[in-house]
């Protein structure tokens, strides 16, 4: 095991890269992802983050999605937190319970954090109905970064959607049109 570490490091190293915590590491090794979708997993992973997934997939593009994207073995929040700092952009899919999900904001205050692209997508949900509750789970500063997150998120113009009334198809092409936007002027603006 210890040869294989050097192997890597030697590697990582040859390449120009600067050796760090474990999710630089794996960040280094795997290519980056192009988009990091946000979502409460009991809620939309087989509906809408599911299917945004699939989508983006066929046209080429590096979509991030936790149940698809980690490996058993994988550290949760190095996979997480590397594939956020990865990506060009984010999609977040806000839903009725996403706010009671201690990593929906987390990965959402750090998307916003690091002044990624963020897409949002309401889900049988009002931003108004969005809101960080203090029930005493989280610190005083992660609640302070949780709900500045959010406040930037319901205030950037985004999809919104009624899974009793709406469809599907539309919603995953709207919602893949806005992420190849949003990809193009990400590419527009680098130096």
């Amino acid at each position: 095991m210890q040869r294989l570490s050097t192997a890597i490091a030697k590697n990582v190293i040859h390449h120009g890269h600067v050796l760090g915590p474990n999710s630089q590491i794996i960040q280094t090794l795997r290519p980056p992802y192009d988009v990091f979708i946000n979502h409460r997993g009991a809620e939309t992973k087989r509906s809408i983050a599911g299917l945004l997934h699939n989508f983006l997939s066929l046209l080429g593009l590096r979509p991030f999605l936790d149940s698809r994207s980690m490996m058993p073995g994988d550290k949760l929040f190095d996979e997480i937190d590397a594939a956020i700092y990865g990506c060009k952009v984010g999609v977040a899919v806000f839903s009725p319970r996403y706010c009671e999900s201690r990593f929906c904001l987390h990965e959402l205050a750090l998307l916003m954090e690091t002044k990624k692209r963020v897409i949002p997508i309401f889900c049988d949900v009002k931003p108004s109905q969005l809101q960080v509750m203090d029930d005493l789970k989280h610190s005083a500063n992660h609640l302070e970064r949780y709900r500045h997150a959010l406040e930037e998120a319901k205030n950037t113009d985004g999809l919104s959607f009624y899974s009793s009334n709406g469809d599907w198809s539309k919603l995953v092409r709207d919602a893949s049109d806005a992420v190849i936007h949003s990809l193009l002027e990400a590419e527009d603006e680098k130096p």
